[in-house]
């Protein structure tokens, strides 16, 4: 496959320009054309252009408000809450960040609990930046019921990743952003694109028997939670903070029947920040190092996030490596 390369600056103002011309505010398409950027420059392909046809279809069918406002609602002294109004979760947390910021720095810990709200990116874009300020970061958010529970017959529960973000002394954080399903939705839909088998054990057909055949998960059947009973609970766990608490809608409960091609799922997301300087003994950074320190001494390679900032480190130098179809294909959606 032919392969340009496009520089980070150029890619979210290609993409926020598609993002207006499908009808979301300037505000809304700046935030998203930089999350939806910076998961394609950090090698998260599942997660980047790839997600741009699941934005346009949901926004061309009028599933999702691009021009919604956010409401921010103080519930307690470190509980806030944003109503989405029914457009993304991004704008939703850019509005509350701030006021996120200095509640946990005034109480060590705080969250903030979003609803009616799309989200259709990964989750460590929102984290990585609170790690960054000395933050330890949780998120999760639930989906679309496409995941069948442990000892179950039908779907359920979304994909539902939760997501984790710590500082560390050195400066780069340390971040791991993971689904309690098998695997991620867009990573099935990227084998049946390019005709990959899945891993056994990732999903079951229509008739609730085991396949690795994404095309078999995706019409009709259902993924699995990874380490069968384990992940289902984790997966339970997610849906009732992300949804239960918020005021968001389960996995299972809205319906989007109506807007054929939406891809944006209408639910909640959770987001819980601790105040590292907060801990007792030595700063947070150094405690966290020690155990890095000794995962190393134990033979671990790679550690959560590494993958991604050496994907930056490349794209910030050469470039982010793009498809010249996919580019066409982004050039095309921008100028129509």
């Amino acid at each position: 496959m032919a392969v340009s390369h496009i520089a980070f600056p150029d890619l979210v103002a290609l993409l926020e320009a598609i993002f207006v011309r499908f009808g979301t505010s300037r505000q809304v398409a700046a935030i998203l054309a930089d999350n939806c950027a910076r998961c394609e420059r950090d090698g998260a392909k599942s997660h980047g252009v790839f997600r741009m046809k699941g934005y346009t279809d949901s926004l061309a069918t009028g599933w999702v408000d691009g021009r919604a406002e956010p409401v921010l609602e103080e519930a307690a002294a470190g509980f806030l809450r944003v109503d989405a109004q029914n457009g993304f979760a991004q704008p939703a947390l850019a509005l509350g960040r701030d006021v996120l910021v200095e509640k946990t720095r005034a109480n060590g810990i705080a969250l903030l609990a979003i609803r009616n709200s799309h989200h259709l990116s990964a989750l460590w874009p929102d984290l990585e930046p609170f790690a960054e300020q000395g933050f330890i970061a949780l998120s999760t958010v639930n989906s679309f019921a496409c995941t069948v529970p442990h000892g179950g017959q039908s779907a359920v529960f979304g994909t539902n990743p939760i997501a984790f973000a710590a500082p560390t002394r050195s400066g780069e954080p340390v971040v791991f952003d993971m689904a309690t399903s098998s695997m991620a939705n867009g990573d099935v839909q990227i084998a049946a694109r390019e005709g990959n088998q899945l891993p056994p054990g990732a999903g079951v057909d229509s008739n609730g028997n085991p396949t690795t055949d994404p095309s078999a998960v995706l019409n009709g059947g259902a993924l699995l939670p990874f380490g069968g009973h384990k992940g289902s609970s984790i997966s339970m766990m997610i849906e009732l903070l992300s949804a239960a608490l918020t005021g968001g809608n389960y996995s299972f409960e809205f319906d989007w029947s109506g807007h054929p091609g939406a891809a944006t799922p209408l639910t909640g997301q959770l987001i819980i920040l601790i105040d590292a300087a907060r801990a007792g003994g030595a700063p947070f950074g150094v405690r966290a190092e020690t155990l890095i320190d000794e995962m190393a001494s134990a033979g671990v390679k790679r550690f959560p996030g590494q993958h991604r900032f050496a994907a930056r480190k490349r794209s910030d130098a050469e470039g982010i490596a793009l498809g010249v179809d996919d580019l066409n294909w982004l050039e095309a959606l921008a100028a129509d």
